[in-house]
């Protein structure tokens, strides 16, 4: 079991990954709710942010949104992020929202161990993706994680608590940031709550293309 573990993020210049969340924040892609001038707003402030996602031919592929699309540096990130992945761990919370967005073929294609208090039989998907639940705590969905990964890595899909509590729990070795530019003013920030006594970074890389720029670093204990 030689793989990393990392996360890789988009967040706006201020320091937000998500949005401010909206009263119906359960239930966000609930068809009921879609209209509500709340979720719209949510939903047009994270399109924007990931605005540079959209137009790759690797997310359209993925996605099956169909052919064609962008390469360059953008596109090549967007993919060596997907194929270092072996497995996924995220939070309940993340699992809850795209339970309701994703498409019957989920975008991970590998399995997935989501961290919850309460049990539930694996949910297998078409196209490659498992969710597992996992409800004694993050260092035991970690080890099934990297279990399953063998020797790729595995990635911290969200949402941001679920992040920041591996970050501080010393088990991140490696992250990326793509900043976007765009301001939110509001909403989740990733690093609010860091123990910052416990983390030092080393910058690996910086990468600027025409609409983001992204950022590597490595996780040191302090």
């Amino acid at each position: 079991m030689a793989g990393k573990v990392f996360f890789s993020v988009s967040m706006s210049l201020d320091g937000f990954i998500a949005p401010e969340s909206v009263p119906v924040e359960d239930e966000l892609f609930a068809p009921d709710n879609r209209d509500d001038p709340d979720v719209q707003r949510w939903m047009a402030q994270w399109a924007e942010l990931q605005q540079w996602l959209f137009p790759l031919r690797f997310i359209r592929e993925n996605l099956k949104l169909g052919e064609g699309g962008e390469e360059g540096r953008d596109n090549d990130v967007a993919r060596e992020t997907f194929e270092r992945t072996g497995a996924s761990v995220m939070g309940k919370r993340m699992f809850d929202l795209g339970e309701q967005s994703w498409p019957e073929e989920a975008p991970f294609h590998t399995p997935v161990f989501v961290v919850t208090h309460t049990k539930r039989d694996p949910w297998e998907r078409p196209g490659g993706t498992t969710f597992h639940f996992v409800n004694d705590g993050i260092e035991h969905a970690l080890d099934q994680a990297r279990e399953a990964a063998g020797d790729r890595d595995v990635r911290i899909a969200g949402g941001g608590a679920t992040i920041l509590e591996h970050l501080n729990a010393g088990l991140v070795d490696e992250f990326s940031i793509t900043l976007s530019p765009v301001l939110f003013g509001a909403g989740t920030r990733l690093f609010d709550g860091v123990d910052a006594s416990r983390v030092a970074l080393e910058p690996v890389r910086s990468e600027p293309s025409s609409r983001v720029t992204h950022l590597t670093y490595a996780v040191h204990p302090r």
